[in-house]
């Protein structure tokens, strides 16, 4: 039960793997190698499906006049940066999912993706790239300041 809500946290944006492996380390006291596998392949099944649709929802939701202001905005400015990022865009998405800090992540390079019209064989290698490199990250903080996540958790 606490592999698969483990699996399923890492689904959620914002929270990703970089909630999952704690919680399901700390909290559902799981072993942490399942953790960090459940949570990177949980974190990396919603990004074929977000990059494939998130560009038609996207589009859709920006057609209606008062609630699509926001998706007209981000679409603009994904089409003022296509030019310049074409040469910078698989590392700088790699590093954008790699860093794991609030407001990056699998769901937000997805729609980094999205607006920089990238398709799925673009995106998803630096996309997974990056949350190899968060889940890497995540795990080296286990082992250099596991006071860290023993003081968030409050255990």
């Amino acid at each position: 039960m606490y592999y698969l809500l483990t699996f399923l946290i890492s689904m959620v944006p914002v929270v990703e793997l970089r909630g999952a492996i704690p919680i399901g380390y700390y909290l559902f006291d799981l072993p942490i190698w399942p953790v960090v596998l459940l949570s990177v392949v949980g974190n990396l099944l919603p990004v074929p499906f977000l990059i494939l649709f998130g560009g038609l929802v996207l589009r859709w939701l920006a057609k209606f006049p008062r609630l699509g202001k926001p998706f007209r905005w981000i679409l603009k400015l994904g089409e003022k940066k296509v030019a310049k990022m074409n040469k910078t865009l698989f590392w700088g998405l790699f590093l954008f999912v790699a860093i794991p800090l609030p407001g990056t992540g699998a769901w937000t390079g997805s729609l980094v993706a999205i607006t920089l019209q990238r398709n799925l064989k673009q995106a998803f290698l630096p996309i997974a790239l990056g949350v190899l490199t968060a889940g890497a990250i995540i795990l080296g903080l286990f082992y250099f300041l596991p006071d860290l996540f023993v003081t968030m958790f409050g255990i």
